[in-house]
């Protein structure tokens, strides 16, 4: 990626509440060839342990992930996570990256993001719902019935 950003937009509240970034990243063909790509990652206060990332494909389809809050945030500076999602910074010293590598079946897929604009969002999104407090507001009673019941059950 190179040194200027001019492809990142922070819009903080997309909706009230809901920060989004909108980033210009490049997934990793090969060890020469590079595809331009923009991603819109969501937060919503509402469901605080997840960013839903879209990746918008000039002329493609837009593709959806959810990563986990945290996976994200500590991929900034070590090796995150394992299986279908993992991030982990660049040793690059001349510009401050990311890659994000995102697996299915017998695919994968790696990007090459900028880690300023991304940590500053995730400052972000921890000032609205701050860490050990996505859960404070869920009604345990009310996600216990629902979970017990699953789909087709039948309430008492």
């Amino acid at each position: 990626m190179s040194g200027n950003r001019t492809g990142v937009q922070n819009r903080r509240a997309a909706r009230p509440g809901c920060p989004e970034l909108i980033v210009d990243i490049e997934r990793v063909l090969d060890v020469s060839a590079r595809q331009a790509i923009r991603a819109e990652f969501r937060f919503d206060p509402e469901s605080p342990l997840i960013v839903c990332v879209e990746f918008l494909i000039e002329g493609g389809p837009r593709v959806l992930w959810r990563i986990g809050r945290d996976l994200l945030q500590q991929g900034l500076y070590s090796m995150s996570g394992l299986g279908d999602v993992q991030i982990w910074p660049s040793n690059l010293e001349d510009r401050a990256t990311a890659w994000l590598q995102l697996a299915s079946g017998d695919m994968a897929a790696l990007f090459e993001l900028p880690a300023a604009p991304l940590a500053e969002w995730l400052k972000y999104t921890y000032e609205l719902v701050p860490a050990g407090h996505e859960l404070a507001e869920l009604d345990w009673d009310v996600a216990t019935t629902e979970l017990l019941q699953g789909p087709g059950a039948q309430a008492d």
